[in-house]
């Protein structure tokens, strides 16, 4: 990270009167930051760079993506007791928040069946490349980093203007980069979009019978080929298997970044 990011972060975390780190002198101690559960991890260069900031030297034979079991060792540290202590809260919650999106992110894509699992713009301000990063990490895609990376028509644009007269205007005004992703509710607005020559269709809060509906209907009307084709809305672990073997080529799934539990990791010292 930028280390502008990395200092604002720090003055959030450490205010301007640091008691609790000044009463205990600045003696050299060890260190071991442990997972207390099983999981991937991810955030570990971040978690690096926190600790190198107060010059505590980190080590680990891990990478963004290693799986870890209760009671591994991710770090093992060496620094004076308050630098370390000082780094201990913000490195770990690098860590923690980014390897609990890496957990859920490799459940989900173990369970996919081939699908692309990606995850989606509901990310929290001022932290979605990590939370976007942590979803690379655990073989997820990060799909749209902000507006601009997509064209991205959905029910309320539709709303606004129609589906063909949305279309034909992103049409004329996206660079040649960008691709259009239309959202759909339905087989016959599916139809509308891939014979208008979008990139990807959006299938939105469907059944897998209805997308599967959907997919054989664009088949038959051989416009299936030339278009991307991705389900979202509140699919769950539970249900990911079934609509990855719709046909389907990308699940996006919101609860990845917005609803993932962290890893609980913790940190111990030692003379």
């Amino acid at each position: 990270m930028l280390l502008t990011e990395l200092e604002r972060f720090i003055e959030e975390d450490m205010g301007n009167n640091d008691v609790s780190c000044e009463i205990i002198p600045d003696c050299s101690v060890r260190g071991v930051v442990v997972s207390n559960e099983e999981g991937i991890v991810a955030g570990l260069p971040e978690a690096t760079q926190v600790f190198e900031y107060f010059e505590a030297f980190a080590s680990t034979d891990l990478t963004d993506g290693s799986a870890v079991k209760k009671d591994d060792v991710i770090f093992t540290l060496e620094g004076g007791a308050r630098s370390i202590l000082r780094a201990e809260r913000l490195a770990l919650n690098f860590l923690g928040k980014m390897s609990g999106i890496a957990t859920l992110t490799r459940r989900y894509v173990d369970r996919a069946d081939g699908a692309r699992i990606a995850c989606t713009r509901k990310t929290t301000p001022g932290f979605r490349k990590f939370e976007k990063k942590a979803v690379i990490a655990a073989g997820g895609d990060p799909h749209r980093f902000n507006l601009s990376d997509s064209v991205m028509i959905k029910d309320n644009h539709i709303a606004v203007m129609g589906l063909e007269k949305t279309v034909k205007n992103a049409q004329q005004s996206k660079s040649f980069t960008q691709k259009i992703e239309v959202e759909v509710e339905d087989a016959e607005s599916a139809v509308r979009a891939a014979g208008m020559g979008v990139d990807i269709i959006m299938f939105d809060n469907m059944s897998v019978d209805e997308i599967k509906n959907s997919i054989k209907i664009l088949n038959e009307k051989n416009l299936r080929k030339n278009v991307i084709l991705e389900a979202s809305g509140g699919i769950s672990l539970q249900d990911v298997g079934d609509y990855s073997k719709t046909g389907i080529d990308v699940i996006s799934i919101g609860a990845l970044t917005h609803s993932s539990n962290w890893l609980d990791v913790s940190l111990k010292l030692s003379m």
